[in-house]
């Protein structure tokens, strides 16, 4: 028997992944209360049913028994289930702007209607030790749901290693600022511009054009194996620290032909590995 606890900061996404979760396979049950989790086990491994795989959703909502869970699940290993737990997380920003675009109240702002910031700060309080128990770690912050689902099936269909990291390559434009959310920001602004060659201005780095004039530059070429052995020498590193999330941002002027070129380039060289989640972003490509 797969037994995997979905948990996780409220809004980062917890019912969305309970549907997929769903899809690929899994029994599922939202908002069980903590001291049935033993029991609905226990029915479920006499029911007769041919069911192999559960996922319950346990959230802030349960109250102060998370305690009551630790040792739960401490006696269901010990009873050859060996429960995963799969945690959901994201920025104090993003949580934000997703309760005001929904307004709705925040689980823990109670009958005073505190301020959506209070309640998450107190929900990640409380969810301190729980997260640090955590088999999987998903940052939702910047990830749509198709991507939230693709890290999923990573996980739990294909079987593949994860260790709770999801980079984000960013090309952008220095004359439209640089992102506030970048880790890392690297300026290609040294490499001639195909903006002033004639037939690439109207063309971006997503076009082989563009991208055989940027890259036939040894200096392009030497950046990038540079650029590429920092990354993978940082990966690890940041993967041991407990980083959810990385965001590899690389600029040029407007954000259209040398930043977007670099940031292919470094997204195919990484896409090699399977260990994190990857994806790439063009900020500015279409602006104008």
């Amino acid at each position: 028997m797969k037994l995997v606890i979905l948990t996780g900061m409220s809004g980062a996404g917890k019912s969305t992944a309970l549907k997929m979760m769903e899809d690929i396979g899994f029994y599922c049950v939202d908002n069980l209360p903590i001291p049935l989790v033993e029991k609905f086990i226990e029915l479920s491994e006499t029911s007769g049913e041919d069911l192999q795989k559960f996922a319950i959703g346990i959230d802030i909502r349960s109250g102060s028994s998370f305690l009551d869970l630790y040792q739960a699940l401490d006696r269901l290993s010990e009873n050859g289930v060996k429960p995963e737990i799969l945690f959901l997380d994201a920025e104090d920003a993003a949580l934000v702007k997703r309760y005001k675009e929904t307004r709705r109240n925040h689980p823990l702002s109670g009958p005073s209607r505190e301020r959506v910031e209070a309640g998450i700060a107190t929900e990640r309080r409380r969810l301190g030790l729980l997260r640090s128990r955590a088999s999987y770690i998903i940052d939702t912050s910047r990830l749509l749901t198709r991507e939230l689902r693709a890290e999923l099936d990573k996980i739990f269909v294909s079987h593949q290693t994860y260790k709770n990291l999801f980079i984000t390559i960013l090309s952008f434009g220095f004359k439209y600022g640089i992102p506030t959310d970048s880790d890392l920001v690297f300026d290609v602004r040294f490499l001639p511009n195909p903006y002033y060659v004639e037939g690439l201005r109207a063309k971006n780095g997503n076009d082989k054009e563009v991208q055989d004039y940027v890259l036939q530059y040894n200096e392009a070429t030497v950046f990038l194996e540079k650029l590429t052995d920092m990354v993978n020498f940082l990966i690890p590193n940041y993967i041991a620290e407990g980083k959810n999330q990385l965001v590899i941002s690389i600029g040029c002027t407007g954000g259209k032909h040398r930043s977007v070129t670099l940031a292919n380039a470094l997204l195919k060289r990484l896409s090699v590995s399977k260990e994190y989640g990857l994806k790439i972003e063009h900020r500015d490509v279409e602006k104008g």
